[in-house]
Parts: structure tokens; C-alpha cells; sequence
């Protein structure tokens, strides 16, 4: 079924407010619920946060008092939302559950989008991602047997396999090379641009857990982990947000952003299993449709431009949360070794990259590869979950 979501009218933006006690959502029971479930979740809180950090950009870059008072009404909105969603989470999963959790998102959701994305150039951009992601996965699971003694199948049950990526220590590059070329706004395919959207807010969701939580453990292995790998989303935010074309006007990006909301919340709407959740996706998909409209608007009166010329006539196939372990595996077969030069990929290390490694490592072990060998020497064992079999790169096999 077709869905475009400018011909749909919304709830009226007056009507949208909720009270204390509608906000005031019960948690998921992570025991119970589908992981797939819990992805979601994350996924659009960190849609939702990157809507309001938009918004609050445009209203700082704005001299018209009545564009700045619409933003503050829609955005009051979009903030209710992202705490609606974000409190799905249950109190009773630790900062480590939660980011096993968040790292399963990274790799089934880019993994995903790579699978769809028309575009060649872009298409690598998350190839390239989603293996370190996969890495983070596996150091994260490590440490979560190190300090909390249980397993993160658990948490991923079996849906996404647990074993080394591209190794982290050579995610560390040059800042300058990990910036990517953007798309052409006028030529590019529109589900490229919800795809880069997407991903990018994924990714900065994903930073800014990282580095506000990281220092919350009082294990140096923890804490010196979540570090490093804090620094790598830094990276990822800048290798997917330059993606984006920064010609788009400022009304031409709040359009995408409203309809990448749209697109997102009809998707899991479209999938989810738990029917309390799915009417939660259900009640903001109608909230979205009108903040789209009040969006449009603003571009045809600010920028002169039909708004459908900009985005897709109506939504592609729905964005889907499921397993990517063939994909994932033909990929560790064949670009484990790459990395970045400039905008595009090389499998040698180059000198920028080299100088970067001996900078920040210092001769030393990161805590990436420490969290490793620890968790080895007091289980006798590394962990991993691999459902398909041995790894496909004979030197990641478990010695």
C-alpha cells in the first residue's frame, strides 16, 4: 500500500499536548520483548533528538520572531515525544545493557540501509561504517561478561552475531579523512537522503550516550573503552552528516527532517509487535503528518519552493529492523583491511593514518584490544556469538 504522507492530515498541532500521566509511558520488560523492539525505540529517540537540536539550530539562525514561536510549538511537541519514547526503556537495564543494545541498532540499521541504498558511493559509506560498528558490538560484549557476568545473546538474542569487526584500534583516523563527499541534492534518489538522515542521527544518538555515560563506571576497563570508542562516534557523526548536502536551504532540511519522521514511525508502526508500543508509533506518526504540513508551509513561504519537488511523491518500502548476518559476513570477507583517504577507501595504511595510529596509542594497547585480552585471561575465552559458523577472515578465528 502507497502511504504519501503530504496528501495525510495529521492531529491538529493544537490538540497535540500531552498531561503527566500520558507521558508517563511503562517501561518494556527487557526479558520479555522483542530486541527488535528495543531497537526501534532507540532509533527514534535519536530521530527525535536530532528534530529538536535541528530546530533549535533554525531558531538561532532566524531574525523572525514568528518562525522562532512555530519552532518553539512544534519542538515543545517533538520533545514530548523523544520522552515518550525514550522512557520505553526500562530503569532495570544497566548503562552496558543499554549499550549493547544501542550497538545492535548501529549494525542491523546500516547494515540495512546499505542493503537498499541506490547509490554506489553512498552505499560504501555505510558498508564501511556498519564493520566497525560490528566491531563495538563484540568489545562491548566482552566487557559485559568481564563486569556483569552475563552473556549479550541475551540482549541480541541470536537475531545479530557477536565476533570481531574491523579491529577498533584502526578505526582511529586522520579527522581529515573522514569526511566524505555530499550527495547533489537536485540528482540524488529522495530515500538517499532520508537513508543519510537517518543514519547520521543514529550515529550522533549513539556519541552522545557514549560521552555522557562513559564515566559513569568505575572500572578503568570501562570507562577507558567507552572513551575510545566515544572518540570513534565522533568520527562516524562526521564521516555520515557530510553526506548531506550542505546546499540544501534551512527549509529544505526541516522538510526532510518532518518527513524522515514520517517515513520512520509509519515503517515501525508497519512491523512492531508490541501493541502498546505500536500505538505509540501510531499516535506520533499522526503528531508528525501535521508538523510536516506546518513544515511545508514555512518552505513555500520562506524559500518559494513546492516542497514535492524536494521529496519523494510517497514513502518507499518501509524501513525494517531483521537480521543482516549473510550480508554482514560477505562483508567481513571482503573489506576488513580497508580505510580512508581523503573522501574515498584504500586498503593500505597511508601516512596520515599511520601518524594518527602512533599518536593516540603511544606504542601502547588501546583499551579495545585490552578489554580482550582481559576478558581472556579470566575466562580462559573470548565471547562471541556466531551462529553461522567460523568467522569469514581466517586470522579473526578464535586461537
Amino acid at each position: 500500500m502507497t502511504f504519501n504522507p503530504l496528501e495525510q492530515r495529521g492531529i491538529p498541532l493544537d490538540r497535540q499536548l500531552r498531561n503527566w500521566r500520558e507521558l508517563d509511558v511503562p517501561p518494556i520488560d527487557p526479558d520479555r520483548c522483542d530486541p527488535y523492539t528495543r531497537c526501534r525505540i532507540i532509533t527514534m529517540n535519536g530521530i527525535e533528538v536530532e528534530a529538536i537540536l535541528f530546530s533549535h539550530q533554525l531558531a538561532r539562525h532566524t531574525a523572525d520572531p514568528e518562525i522562532k514561536r512555530q519552532l518553539a510549538q512544534v519542538r515543545y511537541i517533538e520533545a514530548q515525544q523523544q520522552k515518550v519514547v525514550n522512557w520505553l526503556l526500562p530503569g532495570v537495564s544497566s548503562v552496558l545493557e543499554t549499550t549493547i543494545a544501542y550497538e545492535q541498532v548501529a549494525v542491523d540499521l546500516t547494515a540495512w540501509v546499505a542493503r537498499m541504498e541506490p547509490d554506489p558511493y553512498l552505499k560504501q559509506a555505510y558498508q564501511f561504517g556498519v564493520l566497525e560498528d560490528f566491531d563495538h558490538l563484540y568489545r562491548y560484549a566482552n566487557l559485559y561478561e568481564m563486569i556483569e557476568h552475563r552473556k549479550a545473546e541475551s540482549i541480541v538474542d541470536n537475531l545479530t552475531e557477536v565476533m570481531p569487526g574491523r579491529p577498533t584500534r584502526f578505526h582511529h583516523r586522520d579527522p581529515v579523512d573522514n569526511v566524505r563527499d555530499p550527495y547533489a541534492k537536485d540528482e540524488t534518489n529522495p530515500l538517499s537522503k532520508l537513508h543519510a538522515l537517518t543514519i547520521m542521527s543514529a550515529e550522533q544518538q549513539t556519541m552522545n550516550f557514549y560521552m555522557n555515560t562513559g564515566p559513569t563506571y568505575m572500572e578503568p576497563i570501562a570507562r577507558q573503552l567507552y572513551q575510545e570508542i566515544g572518540l570513534i562516534e565522533e568520527e562516524h557523526v562526521t564521516h555520515y552528516e557530510s553526506l548531506v548536502d550542505p546546499g540544501e536551504t534551512w527549509w529544505e532540511q526541516l522538510v526532510n527532517h518532518e518527513y524522515n519522521e514520517c517515513y520512520l514511525y509509519y515503517s515501525f508502526m508497519e512491523q512492531e509487535s508490541d501493541p502498546r508500543v505500536k500505538a505509540i508509533w501510531e499516535l506520533h506518526l499522526n503528531m508528525e503528518l501535521e508538523h510536516l504540513h506546518l513544515a511545508c508551509d514555512l518552505m513555500r513561504r520562506h524559500d518559494g519552493r513546492d516542497p514535492a519537488s524536494v521529496l519523494a511523491p510517497e514513502l518507499p518500502n518501509v524501513l525494517t529492523f531483521e537480521p543482516n548476518k549473510q550480508y554482514l559476513r560477505e562483508l567481513l570477507d571482503t573489506q576488513m583491511d580497508l580505510t580512508t583517504l581523503g573522501a574515498g577507501y584504500v586498503r593500505e595504511a597511508h601516512e596520515r593514518f599511520e601518524r594518527m595510529q602512533e599518536q593516540i596509542h603511544g606504542g601502547e594497547a588501546p583499551p579495545s584490544d585490552r578489554v580482550i585480552t582481559e576478558h581472556g585471561e579470566m575466562f580462559g575465552r573470548e565471547y562471541r556469538v556466531q551462529t553461522e559458523g567460523e568467522h569469514p577472515d581466517p586470522a579473526q578465528r578464535e586461537k
